[in-house]
């Protein structure tokens, strides 16, 4: 992981002394509502519909073990004792008084942690995929790139206020585990005939209230001029994005005014006046980055070890379950990664308490180096566990409520925190959530189901992805009440695609038996082998529609 240096700790504690001082000054009502707004906004500093919020950064999703410790530290101390892990790998505590929010950046500082630029319309936290450095499929390890664009976009003078947010996201592997389509920008790191990186840039993606897949503005950028590109395409953004209405501001609705060709253009033009400049990346930069992410001195796993495990597998059937989703493929023969699922019944998705934290950050210091990663599915995930160990693990697991062999499947569902907790919410998503869990417990059912994505958002904003759900849930607000609006045929990933809306929307106590109508076209279409978005781009809206309005 990278660690801060004397540089990026005095610029983060110097941070947290400023915001202290303007808090203080808020407090005794020498800043208004308006003049604070963009100043706690941009240390992650929310007010939401009950109390303030706070989102603290997970840069790429990875945590060490003693930073999962202090985030548990945090919701005890300060919170009600527990945290909500997003869509976008932060950590929201949803309870803080407002005059602790100073002591507690600093507690985070303290562990290389801060909550700058969660908000704001500025370049929020950069994404990857989970497995990012350890999966068999990946051509290039993501993760100092990632850096190197942290380090490039916080604090970035010209950024500070863009038209709107802006999202970055990217992937090294065959497989699009970071959703990289779906971003303001997109970036897919891959290797030329001679071994050197190249990237595709995708720009213009994005869900809330206008969804869009992202447009391929650049084919093979040369790894060099990684972070000019970025800096001409986002000044781009900055210079022409709309600032009128801010329904219509993010950089999508730009490339598909201006259009990709004439974007692109525009992106070019301003890149000629930084290509080969100052922040033109060298190789000495490059292998400086990557020596922060050096694999752990993984012990070797002897073939014996690897047979027993099998063994075991194929002997205990709930150690198998386990096994086939939640444990994943790892370049390193003898290791497996291991998703911890957060989605139980009668608790929020993505919700873990303060004991969990600091129980799951022992679980990655004895089995995994003292590493964690958090997914954009709500889950987190124990990257480097010898198979020898996997069995005990799992025991553990199941003693703190974590080991539901459910990933991937229908249980294992995205849902944002809602009218519970969002002053922007048109409707709760919890309970539909909790709901949807008790309707369908029957595990047999729901691994004959197959793979299946189901996700859940409480506004038009999308922090639960519902367009690329194969089943997506969204809550809207018909004369005060809360309904809920079916679509179906979203996906993330190689073949991303946004969902259609199913027809008119469901009272809330409708929406487990509208999902269970779905799901029995599913089950009675189907030809063998066919997964839920197989089936539905196959046969189409139509049959399901039919079936649910009937």
């Amino acid at each position: 992981m990278y660690r801060y240096d004397t540089h990026d700790q005095t610029l983060v504690n110097e941070r947290v002394a400023q915001f202290r001082e303007q808090m203080n000054r808020y407090l005794a009502g020498r800043i208004s509502d308006e003049e604070f707004l963009p100043l706690r906004v941009q240390n992650g500093l929310y007010v939401q519909r009950y109390a303030p919020m706070l989102r603290i950064a997970i840069p790429y999703g990875m945590l060490a073990s003693y930073q999962l410790r202090k985030l548990g530290d945090l919701a005890r101390d300060y919170d009600r004792g527990y945290g909500h892990f997003t869509t976008r790998t932060n950590l929201q505590l949803n309870w803080p008084k407002l005059e602790t929010v100073p002591d507690m950046l600093a507690e985070l500082a303290s562990v290389q942690m801060h909550a700058i630029q969660t908000s704001g319309n500025d370049i929020r936290n950069t994404s990857t995929d989970q497995f990012a450095g350890i999966a068999e499929d990946e051509e290039v390890d993501p993760r100092p790139w990632c850096e190197l664009i942290r380090q490039w976009s916080t604090f970035h003078p010209e950024f500070t206020y863009l038209p709107r947010k802006f999202k970055i996201a990217v992937t090294g592997a065959a497989e699009d585990r970071a959703a990289i389509q779906v971003h303001d920008v997109g970036l897919r790191l891959w290797r030329d005939e001679h071994g050197d990186v190249r990237v595709k840039v995708l720009a213009g993606g994005g869900l809330g209230r206008t969804p869009m897949i992202g447009e391929v503005v650049r084919e093979d950028l040369p790894w060099q001029h990684l972070l000019t590109y970025l800096e001409a395409l986002v000044r781009v953004y900055n210079q022409f994005g709309r600032r009128d209405n801010k329904f219509k501001a993010r950089i999508k609705i730009l490339v598909k005014a201006l259009g990709v060709e004439e974007f692109r253009r525009r992106v070019d033009a301003e890149w000629a006046h930084l290509k080969d400049g100052p922040q033109t990346l060298t190789r000495e930069a490059v292998e400086a980055m990557q020596s922060h992410f050096v694999d752990p001195e993984r012990r070797t796993v002897s073939d014996g070890a690897i047979a027993e495990f099998e063994r075991l597998r194929g002997e205990n059937r709930a150690f198998a379950r386990f096994v086939t989703n939640n444990v994943h493929g790892h370049k390193v023969p003898g290791y497996k990664a291991v998703t911890l699922s957060l989605k139980r019944k009668n608790h929020s998705p993505g919700d873990l308490t303060w004991e969990q934290m600091h129980q799951v950050a022992g679980l990655a210091d004895e089995f995994s180096y003292g590493e964690i990663r958090v997914t954009h599915e709500q889950n987190l995930v124990l990257a480097d566990v010898a198979v020898d160990r996997l069995e005990e693990l799992w025991h553990r697991l199941g003693e703190l409520g974590l080991a539901n062999p459910t990933v991937g499947t229908l249980a294992d569902l995205i849902c944002c925190p809602g009218g519970d907790y969002c002053a922007l919410a048109n409707a709760k998503s919890i309970p539909v959530a909790q709901a949807i869990q008790e309707r369908f417990e029957d595990i047999d059912y729901l691994y004959d189901l197959g793979p299946l994505d189901l996700n859940i958002s409480g506004c038009m904003n999308a922090c639960g992805h519902h367009h690329v759900g194969h089943i997506g849930i969204l809550g809207v607000d018909k004369k005060g009440e809360e309904w809920y609006q079916i679509s179906l045929g979203g996906a993330q990933g190689n073949e991303s695609s946004l969902g259609k809306i199913l027809g008119p929307s469901f009272d809330r106590e409708s929406v487990p038996e509208v999902i269970d109508k779905v799901l029995q076209v599913y089950v009675g279409e189907r030809v063998e082998g066919e997964t839920f978005i197989e089936t539905y781009r196959r046969i189409g809206l139509k049959p399901f529609k039919e079936r649910v309005y009937a």
